[in-house]
């Protein structure tokens, strides 16, 4: 850089490196908002689009990996971008960050990363785990400021309580969101004894507002999460990306807070209706039980019965044989006992009813 008659000459360098100064320091970053044209990738690395309005048009340059939300040709935009005088000459605009601009062009683009993710099947049924049935301990990302956070942790002590609760405190919308969200993610799924369930939560706003839960990060992050998640953005009507990668979702973040607890009092209600049910069955069981007892015990003393009267009848019959052949009722009917030895010239003894005589033998002949 010479200095000649009062001016500064420049060399051509040096002159857009005053140019570039003179920007960062009045432009250090700039918001433009306007439609996109001429939007190209080149190398699948470096995307080149132009912003115009009606009388007005200047080139942007930015990386892939900056564009969280599918672009297009005629989609009104804003972006957050560096002004800068190229070293050819050409004033272009350094893209730190996009968005769309208007419904028109937050449906296109939530429309086109919707079907982009859902051909990959990220919203898939079959991908969806269950949550516990009653959770001892959650982790909640939202902004601990928000109505939408104090209407959840309300209704969820209201409801059951004695919860442990792990909160990260992020924005909800902005630029700067998504990312805090998804280091909030990546926080709980890197802890060793890991939340049983994971809440991600903002309550109603503007489509603007909410965009931040249709980034693609954001989106990939919730279902790449190793915790189940439970994601309530918005209200009922309202729809994200979010919500459709999250395992259940809520409504509203009240809706969450219903959704992951039950209510106690129901739960009691419910309880000693069944006490009080059960309590009647209970008894009639017991009663139906003693009848059979009863029953039981009287066919074995039955059996018991008659197996003795068996016992005795038999006792009887044998009795009555032996009293047929007792000895003294064989004599009383006229017979006689011989004792000794039959061979002639022996003496035997003969007994009858009435007398004991000895005889000897005279004769002895076979029958």
């Amino acid at each position: 850089m010479e200095k000649s008659l009062n001016q500064l000459i420049f060399s051509v360098s040096d002159f857009i490196a005053v140019v570039n100064q003179t920007l960062d320091y009045a432009y250090p970053n700039a918001e433009i908002e306007g439609e996109v044209a001429s939007f190209k990738i080149n190398q699948g690395k470096f995307v080149f689009f132009d912003i115009k309005d009606k009388t007005g048009s200047i080139g942007c340059f930015m990386t892939i990996w900056q564009m969280r939300l599918p672009i297009e040709d005629g989609m009104k935009v804003i972006v957050s971008a560096v002004p800068k005088l190229t070293q050819w000459g050409k004033f272009s605009l350094t893209i730190k960050s996009i968005r769309p601009s208007g419904e028109g062009a937050l449906k296109k683009s939530f429309e086109i990363l919707k079907a982009k993710l859902d051909s990959e099947g990220l919203f898939a049924a079959e991908r969806k785990r269950q949550l516990p049935a009653i959770p001892s301990r959650i982790a909640v990302i939202s902004s601990m400021q928000a109505a939408g956070y104090a209407d959840f942790i309300k209704i969820l002590n209201d409801r059951w309580g004695g919860v442990s609760i792990d909160v990260a405190h992020t924005q909800v919308q902005g630029v700067d969101a998504p990312d805090q969200i998804i280091r909030a993610i990546n926080y709980f799924n890197q802890q060793e004894n890991m939340p049983e369930v994971l809440v991600i939560i903002r309550g109603g706003g503007s489509a603007d507002d909410l965009s931040a839960f249709n980034d693609e990060l954001l989106v990939r992050a919730i279902a790449g999460s190793r915790i189940p998640t439970l994601v309530g953005v918005g209200h009922e009507v309202d729809e994200s990306l979010a919500d459709l990668a999250a395992d259940v979702r809520a409504s509203t973040p009240s809706n969450a807070a219903q959704i992951i607890v039950p209510d106690k009092t129901e739960i009691i209600r419910t309880v000693r209706y069944q006490i009080s049910s059960l309590l009647p069955r209970m008894l009639q069981s017991i009663s139906q039980q003693e009848q059979t007892v009863d029953l039981v015990l009287t066919n074995a003393l039955n059996k018991v019965s008659n197996l003795i009267d068996e016992k005795i009848s038999n006792i009887h019959n044998l009795r009555n044989i032996l009293a047929q052949i007792n000895p003294d009722k064989v004599l009383a009917r006229g017979y006689a006992m011989v004792r000794g030895l039959v061979v002639v010239g022996s003496t035997i003894e003969v007994e009858t009813i009435n007398y004991i005589m000895k005889a000897e033998v005279k004769d002895v002949n076979k029958k």
